[in-house]
């Protein structure tokens, strides 16, 4: 904050975000505005991204109250009118490299700087996932957040993930977002902080075969149940396939059998928080696994 109150905050595009006084009224992507909620703070209203349908995704939104929020729209569906006649003081986004507003179509993101203040957090491959943790911090708290992050409870978490992973027996873990009853994407751990992370701290995690996509490799279910994965982290994301529309699909069954189906969501809110529910989850399905009780 600098004199005379103007408020002022560089996010990740190197961008200086300026506003005549801190904000109060913000708008974010959905996975910003559940992190922001994690610090305490609440936001005026929410948007999602082209993956999204025609209301918020619940798997994003971590524990923000959606029948209490203004939901503007999702990708090209975006309402910028009445984002615009809102007159938030501040829009979120995030990015996933580039400086490229995630989620909605460039001319939107354009006609948004135009009008108000951005601020662009990036949460690609390029970040660990403690750099874009500490972004949001930062943001947070620039923001006055009433809330302090949960750093033990994360620290406790890591801690126990850590000691998990390294008893003998380590059990295989696999990330998956399911297309549909045929197809299967596989997540290419190095590209999401998320399952970095996870390695780091001793988890083992299996790498798809070269070839395809930078994120994802895609395969048939064939394919992902040869692999035989100890553990499975299903994208619960809106825009996967559920786990009652692959039952027909006899690759899937021997996968399920087989393995603890963990739920696993890569645009979780970035907070201390949300973290270590996550690595908790990891945990105890390594735990689960290494004991037989699948």
């Amino acid at each position: 904050m600098n004199p005379g109150n103007r408020w002022e905050f560089t996010d990740d595009r190197g961008h200086l975000t300026v506003a005549q006084s801190r904000p109060a009224r913000v708008v974010t992507y959905i996975q910003a505005g559940a992190t922001l909620w994690d610090h305490g703070l609440r936001p005026l209203g929410i948007f999602g991204s082209h993956h999204d349908g025609g209301v918020p995704d619940p798997a994003k939104a971590g524990e923000l109250p959606l029948a209490e929020l203004r939901d503007f729209g999702a990708g090209s569906a975006l309402d910028l009118d009445a984002l615009l006649a809102a007159e938030p003081d501040l829009v979120v986004a995030v990015s996933y490299g580039g400086g490229q507003v995630y989620g909605i179509d460039p001319e939107a993101a354009k006609r948004l700087e135009e009008r108000l203040p951005v601020a662009v957090l990036d949460v690609g491959k390029d970040r660990t996932l403690d750099e874009v943790r500490d972004r949001f911090t930062a943001l947070a708290r620039s923001l006055d957040a009433p809330r302090l992050p949960a750093v033990a409870e994360l620290e406790r978490a890591e801690s126990r993930l850590r000691g998990s992973a390294a008893r003998p027996g380590a059990p295989r873990v696999l990330a998956l977002s399911a297309a549909d009853p045929e197809t299967a994407y596989l997540a290419r751990p190095q590209t999401w902080p998320d399952l970095r992370t996870l390695g780091e701290l001793g988890v083992a995690l299996i790498e798809p075969e070269e070839g395809g996509g930078v994120n994802w490799r895609t395969v048939g279910w064939s394919e992902a149940a040869a692999l035989e994965p100890d553990i499975v982290l299903a994208d619960v994301r809106a825009n996967a396939a559920p786990r009652a529309r692959l039952r027909d699909n006899a690759h899937w069954l021997a996968v399920e059998e087989r393995a603890r189906i963990v739920p696993w969501n890569p645009e979780a809110p970035c907070s201390h928080l949300a973290h270590a529910r996550f690595l908790d989850t990891v945990a105890d399905a390594v735990d689960t696994v290494r004991a037989g009780t699948v």
